[in-house]
């Protein structure tokens, strides 16, 4: 009995974790409802058999959990994307009974649309990039807040120099109602606390960046400012999990999306993937090259000649550039 090959499937939550186990013919031979502990999880599991493939949604905490059961236990388990599952289930019901239950079904038949599994040092870069983000739209909020205020008391005339030191002592100097001033004066307070944190984030990231000799790879590439690279690094990780160019490129979100029906081809912007901040990093990337950088300017410059829309000229650049790079990541690490 103990050498029966299984499959699982866990649907995971913060507190508990619903594990059902299929053998190689699909009967159910336990969807059990389990604490969220590792030893708990594989003594429920080991009693049926040998796991010879599981899978976990990915979510917040399921990375970990994987990551244990590969390390300690040596389970053979993949991550699955959570959207992709959604749309192969069939039925409009949803329970964390149903849903084990497809992810090891999926598991059995091959079938699993996978996300792959950083390391546990990488997702540490990911957590201090985001973590950046974070806080930089937390300023980013103070500073819309206050200018709301100056708009609707119609204050036209701020010296120049926004957030300057100048420009936050006129705006102190201002009395406009009670409570107003007394907002202002908290939200400067806040600005100068968040923008010390920001500059203690940077200073940390610049000096894990001189040990991580990709960071320093991406950052001899010209237009390529320090924290676009560290995007880069931390949302793209390995290169060699890209199998070429145009899937790391639509993995980006830079790839053209297809709106085609019937007789009628058409494009509809870019694909709806990848992460939103990497994105944004490599279009801006594009822009600076398509200014400053004599081949990309050329190729932007024929662009526009052929009638190419600034938007999509842009977005070919870092497309293209995206391509390029991984070709050479991929030999620089090979």
């Amino acid at each position: 009995m103990d050498r029966i090959a299984l499959f699982v499937g866990l649907d995971y939550h913060k507190d508990s974790i619903q594990v059902c186990v299929l053998n190689k013919k699909g009967i159910v031979l336990a969807n059990k409802k389990s604490r969220n502990d590792r030893k708990e999880l594989v003594q429920l599991v080991n009693r049926y058999g040998i796991v010879k493939g599981a899978a976990i949604e990915a979510c917040t905490g399921a990375a970990a959990l994987a990551d244990e059961l590969i390390q300690q236990e040596n389970w053979p388990i993949d991550l699955a994307h959570a959207g992709y599952v959604a749309r192969i289930k069939q039925s409009p019901d949803k329970s964390d009974y149903s849903d084990a239950q497809l992810l090891a079904d999926l598991v059995r038949v091959g079938y699993l649309p996978k996300v792959w599994l950083a390391p546990e040092s990488l997702r540490e870069l990911r957590r201090l990039v985001r973590y950046r983000t974070q806080r930089m739209q937390c300023r980013k909020t103070i500073k819309l807040r206050v200018s709301s205020l100056l708009r609707e008391h119609r204050v036209t005339d701020a010296p120049k120099g926004r957030w300057g030191k100048r420009w936050c002592q006129w705006i102190l100097s201002l009395r406009l109602g009670s409570e107003t001033d007394w907002i202002i004066q908290e939200q400067i307070k806040n600005h100068d606390l968040v923008s010390q944190e920001i500059e203690r984030i940077e200073s940390r990231m610049i000096e894990i960046g001189k040990k991580d000799p990709l960071i320093q790879r991406l950052l001899s590439y010209k237009g390529l400012q320090w924290i676009s690279a560290w995007t880069i690094r931390a949302e793209i990780g390995n290169f060699h999990r890209f199998s070429k160019g145009k899937q790391l490129a639509r993995f980006c979100g830079l790839s053209p999306r297809n709106a085609s029906s019937g007789e009628r081809q058409a494009d509809s912007g870019l694909v709806r993937a990848g992460n939103k901040d990497l994105r944004i990093a490599l279009i801006e990337l594009a822009h600076r090259l398509v200014r400053y950088d004599g081949p990309w300017k050329e190729r932007a410059e024929r662009m526009t000649k052929k009638g190419k829309p600034k938007n999509v000229i842009i977005a070919t650049v870092a497309n293209r550039w995206v391509r390029k790079l991984y070709y050479e990541m991929i030999h620089l690490e090979a």
